[in-house]
């Protein structure tokens, strides 16, 4: 835990450095980021422990002493099989409560303290969302990041469009412990805006307004910085945040919200496209047919005769030659602006099917994550009496590669699970699947008292023995 704890400091000390936060919330931060933590750290704690206790116990010769005793490796496991499954119970518990309730602590945490510290979410050399404004400004200098430089603002509508820029040379965030209210103060810069006219005609103009300033102060209204504040929690709730009953809940309600939303999004394509338009049925004497014009009215404005069965007959044919220019281009508007509809729909749906399964491989994980602490002691601690080796140094070697394996497999079944490229079920259990095969490989080799798998032994055993059969052959002839 302590080494992953460092790992975290130094992937949140942006966060945090320089903000003017005390040690109390940064502490408080860690806390509740170590139950998330147990999901990498205690795979690795049983797998490391295993292969070092049973490591010991072969390089002491205990086992020796057991079996001569009577006492069997399947015997001596027995206890820590029994504590191994318990853990593996509580784990599960631990996974389904306290680190749900840990994320939303963390989710809370990060948004109040950007919420109460302006400086701590505005970035260097990348825009940051900020009280329905983007934000980006090139250098932050002096106490709490307050002198700004080069600073460029996108304010948004309520509508989310970006009609207003700002551009400042210069500056400075102003605030006083007296009032909620925090100032942004501009220097020597530009301003512009997208007029929103309520006219059609006036919109066609396109009007703005831009103009040139000296100084320019926008006032945010930011609450009071308090233990309080920023312990404050949201009415949000992401896949994480949520125990088992919650999240099959919620995968059964989005998988009914997307199938819905697909069907009516079908059946208003095939209604824009006339898929379930009705048409009078017409009846075919003959390969040559004249065809009225009440066929229809507003578009066959003469009697034609085409033949059906003629290899170059078009439909367009049908039609008088400025109508043909008007069906093409109607069906060349109406396919364009289907595709663009679909376009713009598949993105949204992207969205949903991710979030879907997300959630769940959020649910299979916490059962994985349990199930994974059985499967891996029965990896490291057979392989621990087989290595016979215990201390630091080499047990730990095996045990990290051993991790590694089992924890990039993970992150990436659990990426492509997350883009739909492999089922999420699939993308839970694959990194504990493969160890399975291994565990019971190892238990066995361990049980029967043999060696590592050796390759070259295995060839000449096979070699002994078919030339044994060769030679009791000659014998019996």
């Amino acid at each position: 835990m302590f080494i992953f704890i460092f790992q975290t400091i130094w992937l949140f000390i942006d966060d945090f450095a320089g903000k003017g936060l005390d040690v109390v919330i940064i502490g408080k931060f860690l806390l509740y980021l170590m139950p998330d933590l147990t999901e990498k750290v205690l795979p690795l704690t049983v797998l490391l422990s295993s292969i070092l206790t049973f490591g010991t116990f072969a390089e002491n010769y205990e086992f020796a002493a057991m079996k001569a005793s009577g006492i069997s490796l399947e015997r001596a496991m027995l206890s820590l099989i029994i504590f191994v499954s318990f853990l593996g119970v509580v784990t599960f518990f631990f996974a389904n409560s306290v680190i749900p309730a840990s994320q939303r602590k963390i989710y809370n945490l990060r948004k109040n303290i950007a919420q109460v510290k302006p400086a701590a979410i505005i970035a260097e050399g990348v825009f940051s969302d900020f009280e329905g404004m983007s934000i980006k400004v090139d250098e932050k200098s002096g106490e709490n990041d307050k002198f700004l430089k080069n600073v460029i603002i996108h304010k948004k509508t309520k509508t989310n469009i970006n009609s207003t820029v700002i551009k400042a040379k210069k500056g400075e965030l102003i605030s006083s412990e007296e009032s909620e209210i925090i100032q942004l103060l501009l220097s020597d810069g530009h301003y512009y805006e997208d007029v929103q006219a309520k006219r059609n005609e006036k919109k066609l103009k396109q009007p703005f307004a831009k103009a040139n300033f000296d100084t320019y102060t926008i006032n945010m209204e930011v609450p009071e910085l308090n233990h309080d504040d920023l312990e404050a929690d949201r009415d949000v709730s992401t896949d994480k945040m949520k125990n088992v009953s919650r999240l099959n809940k919620d995968i059964d309600s989005i998988k009914k919200d997307n199938a819905r939303i697909v069907k009516s999004f079908s059946k208003n394509i095939s209604n824009r496209m006339g898929f379930f338009k009705k048409i009078r049925p017409i009846k075919f004497r003959n390969d040559s047919i004249p065809l009225k014009k009440e066929l229809n009215d507003t578009i066959l404005t003469k009697p034609v005769t085409v033949d059906i069965h003629a290899k170059d007959f078009n439909v367009l044919d049908l039609f008088e030659e400025n109508k043909k220019i008007q069906i093409i281009t109607s069906a060349n508007n109406n396919s364009t602006n289907i595709l663009n509809t679909i376009k713009g729909k598949k993105i949204e749906l992207e969205k949903r099917y991710k979030i879907h399964n997300l959630h769940i491989l959020s649910l299979h994980k916490k059962f994985a994550l349990a199930f994974s602490c059985i499967i891996l002691f029965f990896v490291g601690a057979p392989l621990g009496a087989i290595i016979r080796k215990g201390g630091l140094g080499l047990p730990m070697v095996i045990a990290i590669v051993l991790f590694l394996v089992y924890y990039f497999i993970g992150v990436f079944a659990g990426n492509y699970s997350k883009e739909g490229n492999i089922h999420p079920i699939l993308g839970a259990w694959l990194s504990t699947l493969i160890m399975l095969p291994l565990s019971i490989f190892l238990t066995r080799r361990a049980t029967a008292d043999k060696g590592m798998l050796n390759i070259g032994g295995i060839i000449v055993d096979f070699f002994k023995k078919i030339f044994k059969k060769k030679d009791k052959n000659l014998v019996s002839e």
